[in-house]
């Protein structure tokens, strides 16, 4: 097949599916798996060149309405009537039958059982380690700083959190994206900042930054230097490369309780290597 991705998260759902050599073409931000990146580029997934991605003539185009602003790209999509599949998760569990969605217009329905299954597996080993954790630190994850963006109740991050032994100080609000402001954190008081600004790579978020905020210093998160600057890539994207994000947040929060992080390994693909 020739498949165009045009959003990152749908990318790394091909790379599960050892769809690699299918791919003609993606947005400017897939960056895994690695063989991705000589690909032609299409475009910031919130503008896509649809003139390019019509000349690359593709059998099906994997789009998504992750991000606000992406419902024009599957407009035009109908308008050039392009033959595509839209994918827009949530939870846990939607990312998960997104893999056997793909699966089927991909007729990799037999690799998709398979990573799902193992994706599945994952996230049972986690379940368990985490129920016996007896601390359970109030977490508060910014999307964007201003406006101030956060996860809410339904959104993979709040499951993400409960399965690193804590909990998403917004899992209260039903929203899967909650805007709010400095404030709310404030009196919120989480125990841990997390910063995983969208788009953003992990050298450009200044920590201090956070201290400059008016109240900012007077949360004992930012006074005891509780801010961690995580990975975009494995927190804010809804594949199973968030299985690694959970991996390394678990072995930050409660280390000695979850496995120990290996830095370059890919949680799932490990553990589809080992047959588990």
């Amino acid at each position: 097949m020739r498949i165009v991705s045009i959003c990152p998260s749908n990318t790394e759902l091909l790379g599960y599916l050892g769809l690699e050599s299918d791919i003609v073409g993606v947005d400017n931000y897939s960056d895994w798996p690695e063989e991705v990146h000589h690909l032609p580029r299409l475009g910031p997934d919130l503008n896509i060149d649809m003139d390019a991605v019509e000349r690359l003539k593709p059998d099906l185009v994997v789009a998504s309405l992750s991000v606000p602003g992406m419902e024009k790209n599957i407009e035009a999509l109908k308008a050039r009537q392009l033959p595509y599949i839209v994918l827009n998760p949530n939870s846990l569990e939607e990312i998960g039958q997104d893999i056997l969605e793909l699966g089927k217009h991909t007729h990799r329905e037999q690799e998709a059982h398979k990573v799902y299954h193992a994706y599945q597996r994952v996230l049972e080993v986690y379940r368990k380690l985490s129920q016996r954790v007896q601390y359970r630190p109030a977490l508060y994850w910014e999307w964007w700083p201003k406006p101030v963006f956060t996860p809410g109740k339904t959104n993979w991050l709040t499951e993400i959190s409960e399965l690193a032994g804590a909990r998403n100080v917004f899992d209260d609000q039903p929203q899967a994206s909650v805007q709010t402001d400095w404030d709310e954190v404030i009196r919120r008081n989480p125990d841990y900042i997390c910063l995983a600004w969208v788009g953003v790579e992990k050298r450009r978020i200044k920590p201090e930054l956070v201290r400059t905020r008016p109240g900012w210093t007077e949360m004992p998160a930012v006074r005891e230097k509780r801010i961690l600057v995580l990975d975009e890539p494995l927190f804010c994207r809804p594949s199973p490369r968030l299985l690694t994000g959970l991996q390394k947040l678990a072995a930050l929060l409660h280390p000695g309780h979850f496995p120990a992080v290996q830095e370059g390994r890919d949680v799932l693909k490990d553990h589809l290597a080992r047959g588990k």
